[in-house]
């Protein structure tokens, strides 16, 4: 039963990403890849604080299995992230594609623990 939640929690965070990164796409027409940012460091907060509600409250471990691994897996994107950075490198692009690989890991991790941090504090 776990295994269909988590497929069926991937599509719901994969549809989201489409979505999402659909709408900002179409709204701010820019050359650097904020919407993928933006969906990544949103998703990291979410998996940071689902893991500290396990961690911190006692929450079921299905809970981050389930919304963790299936939603957030599916809305974030570590590969379109290298895609879109290999891209403004071959663009000639240096200090965007430098600062996507690098501004999406530091805030990425920076929001997971933000989430964490989230969590502990509400428990």
């Amino acid at each position: 039963m776990t295994v269909v939640a988590v497929m069926l929690a991937g599509a719901s965070g994969a549809l989201a990403r489409f979505l999402i990164d659909s709408a900002v796409k179409h709204r701010w027409r820019v050359s650097f890849p904020w919407a993928t940012v933006v969906l990544n460091v949103t998703g990291s907060l979410l998996l940071g604080f689902l893991a500290g509600a396990v961690i911190f409250d006692g929450a079921p471990g299905s809970l981050q299995q389930v919304a963790g691994t299936g939603f957030c897996g599916g809305y974030t994107t570590f590969s379109t992230a290298s895609f879109e950075t290999v891209r403004l490198a071959e663009q000639r692009r240096s200090t965007r594609a430098f600062a996507n690989a690098l501004g999406s890991l530091v805030a990425s991790v920076a929001a997971c623990v933000g989430g964490l941090v989230l969590a502990w504090s509400l428990s």
